[in-house]
């Protein structure tokens, strides 16, 4: 019988087993039992006895790049990436590595389980794993991932049947979205009005714009003449084999994202200065100026884009040099929402205003701010319900 014992992580208890491979190499895999310690150490132990007894441990595999269900499951994973990283965007498949690399082929990895030996509990039981760190969210964007590889496997002949498909997934949590309100936009506004940053804040806010939206923003998506803003380009950064690259996309997040605005006057005005200022700063620099970003509204005084990451880390920083309320850069976004929601615009426009796929999307976001419409249905109930008269009367004793 393998030898093992029980470990305690996260205030939860692990079976824990250990023995020689093939190659007199100690494995140690962990296998969670989802139980927390108070009250369960019996339980617990009775588990680890029934693993011990019962555990086949896997024979070596080694993979030579060709997909079998004989190759363990964290093998496949590694692979299928490679599969589909030519048919996917860079930023989807930074997301997919990211999710593999750092979650779900360890985790199984220490498990030994082969693409063909994979079970939903197995599945089910790295979710109960990951739920102790992470969010549901998290959890949820990993099954995507797992199972779309999955559905690959079945595609190939290499599994009869999904097993994810079994597998219970987590309820996404409601998202409660921050936001400044407009004495704190205004507040913003004028402590940054000297900064780098000040027309880029005050165009993401306005517009509600993603922050790959306003990165992405291109001189040739804004008509002067017909006064109109185009959302059809995104700049945002990926990790791409181990290294953070700056990605520039000629496309919207997705088809709704692609939409039209406004070009307001003073909006207007402030780019056309922020074009002129461009045009000397690229005469006064000459051949230090950098070209590559030729065409973009948001780089600096060199040429050089915005970097992404940078702007989201020192935008906290700029609050907080400034005495204002931590939020995020997205949360600009929501500003603009809460604004529109506050001043009677429709849950319809609005969707259509950020670029929603759906109208859910927006409601689901975004409805617990509408309190105008709480309290209208309030009035009817007050208007349409009589409520007895009671009086006031004290404890009687």
């Amino acid at each position: 019988m393998i030898a093992g014992h029980l470990q305690i992580k996260n205030d939860y208890y692990y079976m824990v087993l250990s023995y020689l491979d093939a190659n007199g190499k100690r494995k140690q895999p962990w296998f969670p039992t989802g139980l927390p310690i108070k009250n369960n150490k019996k339980r617990a132990e009775k588990m680890l006895l029934e693993l011990r007894q019962t555990y086949v441990p896997p024979a070596e595999h080694k993979s030579n790049g060709e997909l079998s269900a004989d190759m363990l499951f964290a093998d496949f994973m590694e692979l299928w990436l490679e599969v589909v990283r030519n048919s996917i965007e860079k930023t989807t498949f930074s997301s997919y590595t990211q999710m593999v690399k750092g979650k779900i082929a360890p985790y199984f990895r220490k498990t030994g389980v082969k693409l063909g030996e994979l079970q939903a509990r197995h599945i089910q039981s790295f979710y109960l794993y990951e739920l102790k760190t992470v969010s549901a969210s998290t959890v949820i964007h990993e099954h995507a991932n797992i199972h779309k590889a999955l559905k690959y496997a079945v595609k190939m002949d290499l599994i009869p049947y999904n097993p994810a498909d079994k597998v219970e997934r987590p309820k996404k949590q409601k998202y409660i979205a921050d936001y400044y309100r407009l004495e704190e936009l205004e507040q913003l506004f004028e402590a940054t009005k000297d900064h780098p940053y000040s027309l880029l804040i005050q165009i993401t806010a306005f517009y509600g714009l993603r922050r790959s939206e306003a990165l992405g923003l291109r001189w040739d998506a804004i008509d002067f003449e017909r006064n109109t803003i185009t959302i059809r380009h995104i700049v945002t950064n990926a990790k791409i084999d181990g290294k953070y690259e700056i990605v520039r996309e000629d496309r919207a997040k997705t088809k709704s994202s692609l939409r039209s605005l406004p070009l307001v006057d003073n909006i207007r005005e402030k780019l056309l200065a922020l074009k002129e200022q461009q045009k000397e700063n690229k005469r006064i620099c000459g051949n230090c100026y950098n070209r590559e970003y030729d065409g973009y509204v948001f780089v600096d005084v060199m040429g050089n884009i915005f970097n992404p990451r940078n702007l989201s880390s020192n935008f906290s920083k700029l609050l907080e040099q400034n005495g204002l309320r931590h939020i995020r850069f997205h949360d600009l976004r929501h500003s603009c929402a809460s604004l529109l929601l506050a001043n009677d615009v429709p849950m319809k426009q609005i969707q259509e205003w950020l670029g929603h796929s759906d109208i859910s999307t927006t409601a689901n976001i975004y409805s617990h701010l509408d309190y105008k419409s709480k309290l209208t249905s309030a009035n009817v109930m007050d208007n349409v319900l009589t409520l007895p008269e009671t009086e006031a009367v004290g404890w009687q004793t």
